[in-house]
């Protein structure tokens, strides 16, 4: 200890056996030395800070502590013993500074803490630049929802497959959380279908509105695929043609209840559900498998918000039978009395709740 006992005389005697308080402030009084020019000390004298370091800035006072932390926080070749105390301080005034930038921490410290520390260091590991696969996935499984959205929106950071698929499991219940990750630059294209097919459709929407143009065409092709593969087996009907004549009846102003029964008294089933579609809002794949169900309750219910006579409401309930079914006059008259009893607030909430499926 030749140069720092020279330079402080009694060091010696002060770390082993001198008052606390005065320990502290010769903590300080030797990290002022290695401050004077930290990038020309040879390592072997960087571990004589270290040694002398490591006993005396515990006893140091809180506010000196954190001045220190926040130094050697941005010192390449800063003690490692010393820096791995601070960091695994309870204080998280102290250990913030070097969880966030320390390059001297290395990844298995980070790790430990990572396992052992409570959420606020977890969430200043968060602002590291660049974050392994092995420290985001402690903090995916052991951080709180502020923590793993601050991973998520790191672009320094690596998720292996299944710290990527818990992080989207959590997203199911965090509109912020799937933006961040809708909006990372290594999000595959199975990542982003996972990720879409836990997310309300107004979610969706507003990621489509803040990724860029690539990924807003990477968003549509997943979502095809999603309703795609969540179609009922067997053939599907095409309302390419009916569409087509729905959205040319819009133009024309003639989209309404008139065509609507014009449409239903004729059996034209795709083209009811697409005029139905249109005048409800409520997506058309989605009011495809409601119609096309074993009750024609959705038919009284879209009756009802539409405020659809009971004409129009009856043309749709036959056509659903088909044209080779009768119903009874006794069932026509308690669907009847059912469209009458339905009340409108009662349809329109759920109403709103199809409108905001993406898949039944």
């Amino acid at each position: 200890m030749t140069v720092a006992t020279s330079l402080i005389p009694g060091l010696d005697d002060i770390v082993k056996r001198g008052d606390p308080r005065r320990r502290g402030e010769i903590a300080s009084a030797i990290a002022a030395l290695f401050f004077q020019d930290p990038s020309k000390l040879r390592p072997e004298l960087v571990d004589l800070f270290d040694d002398l370091l490591i006993d005396l800035v515990p006893h140091a006072e809180l506010a000196a502590r954190v001045d220190l932390a926040e130094r050697f926080s941005r010192v390449d070749n800063a003690p490692r013993h010393l820096v791995g105390q601070l960091a695994r301080e309870n204080e998280i005034t102290v250990a913030g500074p070097v969880l966030r930038r320390s390059p001297v921490l290395d990844e298995a410290a980070l790790v430990e803490i990572a396992r052992l520390k409570g959420q606020g260091h977890l969430l200043a590991m968060t602002e590291r630049p660049t974050l392994s696969t092995q420290i985001t996935d402690v903090l995916v499984e052991r951080g709180d929802r502020d923590v793993v959205r601050r991973a998520a929106g790191n672009a320094g950071a690596h998720f292996s497959p299944g710290g990527y698929s818990e992080l989207i499991k959590r997203a199911s219940q965090d509109g912020v959380l799937t933006l961040k990750i809708g909006q990372r630059e290594d999000l595959s294209g199975e990542n982003l279908k996972e990720l879409l097919n836990g997310t309300l459709d107004v979610i969706r929407r507003r990621l489509s509105s803040v990724v860029n143009p690539t990924r807003q065409v990477e968003i549509k092709r997943a979502m095809a695929a999603i309703e795609e593969a969540a179609l009922p087996p067997g053939p599907r009907r095409d309302f390419s043609a009916a569409q087509r004549t729905v959205l040319g009846l819009h133009r024309d102003g003639h989209l309404g209840e008139s065509a609507l029964l014009g449409f239903a008294k004729a059996h034209k089933y795709e083209e009811s559900v697409a005029t139905l579609s249109a005048m409800s809002g409520v997506r058309l794949s989605i009011l495809d498998r409601l119609i096309a169900g074993d009750r024609y309750d959705p038919i009284l219910v879209l009756g009802r918000v539409l405020n659809l006579g009971w004409p129009t409401v009856r043309a749709l309930i036959l056509m659903w039978y088909g044209p080779h079914r009768t119903p009874a006059d006794a069932d026509l008259e308690a669907a009847r009395m059912n469209f009458t009893r339905l009340m409108p607030t009662t349809a329109e909430r759920v109403v709103n709740f199809w409108r905001n499926r993406r898949t039944i």
